[in-house]
């Protein structure tokens, strides 16, 4: 006889198991726990606050900082059954008011709710009449990390939502998030009261993203190259710095015959929101964002992430291409970048208004993401590594496990270049440098007399490209740091001096050469045809997104709401002929059952009687 709780999971949801720690968590919160959940992104973290509250008397209080993503999210539920409203600066005085009426009458299971709203004392104060009612099942804190003055998200309103444990002590409180590193969660938990809360930590591998890190050579060029070989018809998030960046890789993609939208704060409001409809309803639009994208993304099958500059640190990194891929099928973590770009970022962060403390924080965050770039060890156990994990290594889904590097005795070279960083003053960036080595009299470099230096062409026998390399490898190994007084310059470290007296030596990367052959037809879907076991070429699989979309059209919600792609993909392969059978496929939850099972067997048992005549 299943528990309460796996009969929720089925019969609403419609998956036949927990997985990981997702029951734990339930069963614990369920009997009234307190609970900090740290999962991935896409390891069904709001199944551990939803079925709780279904299972608790009254309503569960969910706190959510984005008020974009509340309606598909109460959307979603309400296609299960759930009764489910949000309440946010979005909705009329009456319609607002509606929902209010239907929380004090005890009519709904769940509400989302901003902490702006939460905060006020008259939602507090009514709050308090809801638990002498009907009752208040649980508060669910979603992205939990947002109380972090350290990151990136952070929202003051999240520092106060100790609140709820002052007020409502009986009612059990249950803090997510799928940033993982250690400083972090301690900041949770002191933050938001949570020592007594039981923590459940599960692995933050993501094993169906492939990452991959390359050397920028032209950017716009290497990523339509990455889209046109493996994404053709996907949807994706393209990750870049600025803004102005931002636009005007938009409208190049744009003009590429690629459906690219931008998405920053400059926007206007009412076109970011427009854009960020149009790429959760709708198939293979393409997203070109600053970091001010992406948080809260419930999107499951997007099926790419692309970095066209470096992020600040480790935790952005896993947070933005933990965004791909969230459905479990086969995703693409790519990143492209150069010197340039640690210059870029060096001088951001170094010339930010933060306090020192956090600028060097943010420094060495930047380092360790620098160390993950240029190793040439399995991705997934460099990032799990650095979150306090291990992982076996030898993952066949990141390039360095793949096409594994080749490594070269650098230390003559690595002599030579930091010669010329201390000859020259300490103070000249990569390219003088390498003009220097090459024996190349330039203006610039007659104008300081850097031509009578007796590291002057010494380094011929490496080409610009490669000298490039040597640099930008010995930055990340912290053997040069950027000088951000003089203008993004290089000088050395401390930990140069072994090598420059020749008692270390320095082995480093062999940067491919890239490849210049057209990408034949076959290999274009190849990775494509992999990820979904030959769904792409199938007619049937057209045949079913075709039909979600048009019940997602008719209902006015993202096509993953009526099923994920990969409920579809167990309908292309098991094709039920029953109702029964259909509702044993995860992810077919009665309500779903009664609402579509019928509208998919009808195009089934069609699209049979056709290829039957033909």
């Amino acid at each position: 006889m299943p528990s309460s709780a796996q009969r929720i999971l089925l019969d609403v949801f419609g998956y036949p198991s927990f997985r990981g720690e997702q029951q734990s968590v339930v069963e614990h919160v369920a009997a009234g726990g307190d609970a900090l959940v740290l999962m991935p992104t896409g390891g069904g973290k709001s199944l551990c606050y939803q079925i709780p509250a279904l299972l608790r008397a009254g309503a569960g209080i969910v706190v959510s900082p984005l008020i974009a993503l509340m309606q598909d999210q109460v959307d979603a539920l309400r296609q299960l059954g759930v009764k489910a409203a949000f309440l946010n600066s979005s909705l009329s005085a009456d319609d607002a008011r509606e929902v209010f009426g239907c929380l004090v009458r005890g009519e709904l299971d769940m509400l989302y709710v901003a902490p702006e709203r939460l905060l006020m004392p008259n939602f507090l104060s009514a709050l308090e009449q809801v638990e002498a009612g009907p009752g208040l099942a649980l508060f669910a804190i979603d992205e939990a990390h947002c109380v972090s003055q350290w990151g990136h998200d952070f929202r003051p309103e999240y520092r106060e939502l100790t609140v709820l444990h002052e007020r409502f002590p009986a009612v059990p409180r249950i803090a997510l998030t799928a940033t993982a590193d250690a400083p972090t969660r301690r900041e949770i938990v002191e933050r938001l009261k949570l020592e007594d809360a039981r923590q459940f930590v599960s692995s933050f591998d993501r094993p169906n993203i492939r990452y991959r890190v390359t050397q920028k050579a032209n950017a716009r060029k290497q990523l339509a190259a990455f889209l046109e070989a493996e994404h053709a018809n996907d949807a994706g998030i393209v990750y870049c710095l600025s803004r102005k960046k931002v636009e005007e890789t938009a409208a190049w993609l744009k003009e590429q015959g690629w459906d690219a939208l931008p998405y920053h704060a400059g926007l206007d409001a009412a076109v970011r929101a427009g854009n960020q409809k149009r790429f959760l309803r709708e198939e293979g639009v393409i997203m070109v964002a600053t970091v001010a994208f992406g948080m809260g993304i419930d999107k499951p099958n997007v099926r790419f992430v692309a970095h066209l500059d470096l992020p600040k640190s480790m935790e952005g990194y896993y947070q933005e291409t933990g965004r791909a891929g969230r459905d479990g099928l086969p995703a693409d973590a790519w990143m492209t970048y150069g010197l340039a770009d640690v210059v870029s970022m060096r001088q951001m962060l170094s010339t930010g208004d933060a306090p020192e403390e956090r600028k060097r924080l943010e420094l060495r965050k930047l380092d360790a993401l620098l160390g993950f770039c240029e190793s040439t060890a399995c991705r997934h156990q460099a990032i799990l590594r650095y979150f306090g994990e291990e992982h076996p290594g030898g993952c066949a889904q990141c390039d360095n496990c793949l096409e594994p590097v080749d490594t070269w005795d650098a230390t003559q070279a690595a002599q030579m270049a930091l010669s010329c960083v201390y000859r020259t003053g300490q103070r000249f960036g990569v390219g003088h440098l390498i003009d220097v080595l090459l024996g190349k009299a330039t203006p610039q470099v007659e104008k300081f007399r850097h031509q009578q230096l007796t590291t002057f062409g010494i380094g011929q026998t490496l080409n610009q490209a490669q000298w490039s390399s040597v640099y930008r490898q010995l930055v990340a190994a912290g053997l040069l740091e950027v000088d951000m007084e003089a203008y993004g310059g290089l000088r050395l470290t401390e930990a140069a001096r072994p090598v420059l007296r020749g008692e270390q030596e320095v082995w480093l990367r062999r940067d491919a050469e890239p490849a210049r052959r057209k990408v034949s037809r076959a290999e274009r879907g190849a990775r494509a045809r992999e990820a979904f076991a030959g769904a792409n070429d199938d007619p049937l699989w057209t045949a079913l997104k075709a039909k979600r979309m048009e019940l997602a059209r008719e209902q006015g919600v993202p096509p993953y709401v009526i099923f994920h792609d990969s409920t579809l993909l167990e309908i292309l392969n098991a094709k039920p002929g029953t109702l029964a059978e259909l509702g044993r496929i995860s992810g077919v939850g009665q309500a779903k059952l009664a609402r579509y099972g019928e509208a998919f067997l009808d195009m089934l048992k069609a699209y049979e009687a056709k290829e039957g005549a033909d």
